[in-house]
């Protein structure tokens, strides 16, 4: 097999972006949150290569960043295809094997992809992936000649009208014999409108030469999908999505609306859980098995144990943890806390910089107050404790075991175990006075109704009739 070679990747990711109207380098955009170009390296990675080589523009720091250990060469003048990939040759000299050049702005493309490119190589000295397309608009087609190597490979713009209805096109993808790229480089010119080296001259300079260029044909369109513009960005993100649903739903997770819950590149999701539609994960989710997700809940940052239930209309954010068999229900807010094991924080509550407690009942309308304007301040509360409704927790504040806490108090004070805790005004009735009130406010209305039309009158005494025109 040809993959038992010795393999390199070079990686052409010196795109500004322009169409996307953005100061980021293009594949430093990011599909569920990761760069693009992180995606490539995880598939390129998995196929043990000796080097991987990407080759970045000028000044892009967070690019070289992004794609550490692995190296990267700058390309000073963005001469085109052919230019970059000079530019990574001096990177694996002396190199004997196989060389894969992938674009960065193509992050999906599979392993096994990869593979089959590297078989159809064989002894040749180069290899083409291409894919079959019902709308090849936009992209080079890639003309076959009898023997089934490669001919030639025609740009959109270059085309004849019967070359535009060919539907096999060039991915981008090569892989070549790393002894005779070098030399094979230094054949591509510049002789086009755009004064800039393509490497796919490379094929026509081999058939020139007596030497073939073999095909890969991935049927799949959507692996080989590359990104130009922003709704280039949005198919992208919307083919990974579905390709992360797809691989959670194999594990055992149920989806009841899978286009509408939208994943991180590192949520976690045990076997048997459940989200329903309209559920967004941000960075860092763990959910242990079983626990139920309910539509319109948004998660970041965040571990909940078993059997847990959170939402519907939740927000779980950054160094929370919720505790197995807890309830967090409609508009509740989370944030940097611990919720202990079996505890209902029902509905319209905020839980920020908390303690909490296993069996905790913490009511609608309570809220910690965890911060003073200077510095966030914790919360700690006990087992089995009632909070009532309506209840602010001025923290720091402790609420010890079994503790319970009257509905409409303010609690400044720590509150021993199995104590009650109020903190509010004292009613207080005053027979008869909603009687006077209403015959006040109706003697106002029936005064203010007999000054309104006097107040007219006196307002049209100072028109004065318009003359009519000579």
């Amino acid at each position: 097999m040809n993959t038992r070679k010795p393999l390199a990747i070079v990686i052409l990711a010196a795109g500004q972006g322009t169409r996307m109207k953005s100061a980021r380098p293009k594949v430093m955009h990011e599909l569920a949150g990761r760069p693009m170009i992180n995606w490539l390296l995880d598939t390129c990675e998995s196929l043990g290569p000796e080097k991987i080589v990407v080759v970045t523009g000028p000044e892009m720091p967070d690019l070289e960043k992004a794609v550490k250990p692995h190296t990267s060469v700058v390309q000073q003048v963005r001469d085109g295809t052919g230019g970059a990939v000079r530019c990574a040759v001096p990177a694996f000299e002396g190199f004997a094997g196989d060389v894969l050049i992938l674009l960065g702005d193509t992050p999906l493309i599979g392993a096994s992809t990869l593979t089959a490119l590297r078989n159809a190589r064989k002894e040749l000295p180069l290899s083409l992936l291409v894919c079959i397309m019902e709308n090849p608009y936009g992209y080079g087609r890639v003309i076959l000649n009898d023997q089934g190597w490669v001919d030639d490979i025609v740009e959109e713009k270059d085309a004849s009208a019967e070359q535009k209805t060919i539907q096999l096109v060039n991915t981008g993808a090569f892989c070549a014999d790393g002894a005779q790229l070098p030399a094979l480089l230094d054949r591509i010119d510049s002789d086009n409108a755009q004064n800039e080296f393509y490497i796919t001259q490379l094929p026509s300079i081999i058939r020139a030469e007596g030497g073939a260029t073999a095909v890969a044909i991935i049927e799949n369109p959507s692996e080989v999908q590359g990104c130009n513009t922003r709704a280039d960005l949005a198919a992208l993100e919307k083919t990974l999505q579905n390709r992360l649903r797809r691989a959670h739903m194999d594990q055992g997770v149920s989806m009841r609306d899978p286009d509408t819950v939208y994943l991180w590149h590192d949520t976690q999701i045990a076997p048997d859980c459940i989200l329903e539609p309209n559920v967004v994960f941000g960075p860092g989710v763990t959910l242990e098995q079983g626990v139920h997700i309910k539509a319109f809940s948004h998660l970041e940052g965040a571990l909940v144990k078993a059997g847990a239930a959170i939402g519907p209309f939740a927000r779980l954010r950054p160094d929370t943890q919720i505790g197995k068999g807890a309830r967090i229900g409609n508009f509740v807010e989370i944030k940097k806390s611990n919720i202990g094991k079996g505890s209902k924080i029902g509905h319209l509550a905020y839980v920020g910089d908390t303690d909490m407690g296993d069996e905790v009942n913490f009511s609608a309308g309570a809220i910690t107050v965890n911060y003073d304007g200077f510095q966030k301040h914790r919360t700690v509360i006990g087992k089995n404790v009632m909070v009532g409704s309506n209840v602010n927790l001025v923290a720091p504040v402790h609420l010890d075991d079994g503790a319970f806490i009257a509905a409409g108090s303010t609690i400044t004070e720590d509150v021993p175990a199995d104590a009650l805790s109020i903190a509010r005004e004292p009613s207080k009735i005053r027979k008869g006075w909603a009687a006077k009130y209403r015959k006040m406010k109706e003697a106002a209305q029936k005064r203010a109704g007999k000054e309104k039309p006097a107040a007219k009158s006196k307002a049209k005494s100072k028109i004065q009739p318009r003359k009519k025109s000579s």
